[in-house]
């Protein structure tokens, strides 16, 4: 499916995060995506992550302790509302990682809604899991 230049725009904003903490290893360049009132449902996390910081600490946390090989984002769905303000992307990804002695191979679906303030995109609340079993 072809996305419309508002949808690539957003599209384009979740790319160029996940490249920060995935393939650049700068969890910290996520201060500039995600909202000061961020929140997060993470698979890691028994608890909802409240505010941009705690976001951060813990997609940080995670990068500093795998060694990341791989990283695909696919099948992407951008759904824009509210006039043109706000944003839902869902997409599938595929992960491989070392942590411990370990190299892990996942696949999963995420799902993030934008706000557009001052004019660029910003995350406030993300949720992701890996696929059921099954």
């Amino acid at each position: 499916m072809k996305l419309s230049p508002q949808e690539e725009e957003v599209w384009q904003t979740v790319l160029a995060l996940n490249r920060a903490w995935t393939k650049e290893g700068n969890a910290g360049a996520l201060k500039d995506y995600f909202h000061k009132d961020m929140v997060a449902i993470t698979a890691t996390d028994r608890s909802r992550l409240d505010g941009r910081e705690a976001c951060i600490s813990s997609w940080k946390a995670f990068s500093d302790n795998a060694s990341i090989h791989r990283w695909n984002e696919f099948d992407p769905k951008v759904q824009i509302y509210g006039g043109g303000n706000l944003a839902v992307v869902t997409y599938y990804f595929e992960m491989s990682f070392d942590m411990g002695s370990q190299t892990i191979d996942i696949g999963g679906r995420d799902m993030f809604v934008f706000v557009k303030e001052g004019g660029k995109w910003l995350a406030v609340a993300d949720q992701f899991s890996s696929y059921p079993a099954g």
